[in-house]
């Protein structure tokens, strides 16, 4: 009997003053819970859970009340921690203060909190998109395709669709830009368009006017934010009578849109987009937040994912490289 609780004693010794997997809860909040990204999201942080054996509670949280609603009800459910992609960063404060007050762990994924001085608060550890990084991939993209096509960087006209309002869609087309002008395309070349919304049709109301002002470009580029704007470029291009073979567009996001382009039976002026994975910020962010809990292993403070080309060519094998497929 002396050897039983003796064992027993050594035993109770070992395991670490953490929570155990099957006990452990962690919430996953989204500012927009109807999106594919955030849903695939979900999707991976659920494989995580899947393979610890830890639970995942989703609440979709599309304002500020939702979400201070959201981490009171985490806190009533026992659960451990939460990773949130909050619909306003400047809630910054009153998220970190209500995460305090539930005894709750707190990680941010795509959009970074903001404190009341109006930066980043590095104190809660994040996981976000690079969006210099990404957009510097676009120009290095064009500036491949351009190569092996045989043009002359310096004849290139670029038609830079903005939206300048937002600081993610500046990154992005400056890094693009940033790669182009390196490789050789002048100041000169590069023609702004902004656009009123970041659909396609702002998109190519704005490249339209760039396009007919300059009819003497023998070939044309596009970036901007997103696949949406790069597309509308063109369809502009196309509504002017540039053929395919004189546009090369490199959007970002891997959309719906950009993948239908790829389908098309004949090759568009749509050359590729960049395709940001939701995969490490669902599946990664959850992991991270389980050894935080179970380990005491503290994420690192800042973690940036970048995007992979994908071209008509080759863009099933990249989607599923990236668990899209």
């Amino acid at each position: 009997m002396k050897l039983l609780k003796l064992a027993a004693t050594v035993a109770a010794l070992a395991v670490p003053a953490f929570a155990f997997a099957q006990d452990v809860k962690i919430g996953f909040v989204v500012k927009q819970p109807e999106e594919p990204w955030f849903q695939d999201e979900w999707k991976f942080a659920d494989i995580a859970a899947a393979e610890k054996g830890f639970d995942v509670i989703q609440i979709g949280a599309v304002d500020g009340e939702k979400v201070m609603a959201a981490i009171d009800n985490l806190g009533a459910q026992g659960a451990d921690g939460f990773i949130i992609c909050t619909p306003d960063v400047n809630l910054g404060p009153g998220i970190v203060a209500k995460a305090a007050a539930n005894g709750l762990k707190l990680m941010t994924v795509d959009d970074r909190l903001i404190g009341a001085n109006g930066e980043p608060i590095e104190g809660v550890p994040h996981m976000g998109i690079s969006a210099r990084k990404i957009g510097e991939d676009v120009g290095n993209a064009i500036a491949d395709a351009a190569t092996e096509r045989g043009w002359s960087l310096d004849e290139i006209g670029v038609i830079r669709v903005s939206y300048d309002q937002l600081p993610t869609a500046v990154d992005r087309v400056e890094g693009a830009l940033d790669m182009l002008r390196e490789a050789g395309v002048p100041e000169a070349n590069i023609f702004d368009a902004p656009q009123a919304r970041t659909d396609t049709e702002a998109a190519l109301n704005a490249a339209t006017i760039v396009l007919n002002k300059n009819p003497d470009v023998k070939y044309w580029a596009a970036v901007g934010l997103n696949d949406e704007a790069v597309l509308g470029a063109v369809r502009a291009a196309e509504s002017v009578g540039i053929s395919p073979d004189h546009m090369i567009g490199v959007g970002i996001g891997g959309s719906d849109s950009a993948i239908n382009e790829f389908e098309k039976p004949d090759a568009t002026g749509f050359y590729g987009t960049v395709i940001i994975s939701p995969k490490r910020h669902g599946y990664e962010t959850a992991m991270n937040m389980y050894e935080w809990i179970t380990e005491g292993k503290e994420p690192d403070p800042l973690i940036l994912t970048s995007g992979a080309l994908a071209t008509r060519d080759d863009y099933k094998e990249v989607r599923a490289s990236l668990g899209i497929e």
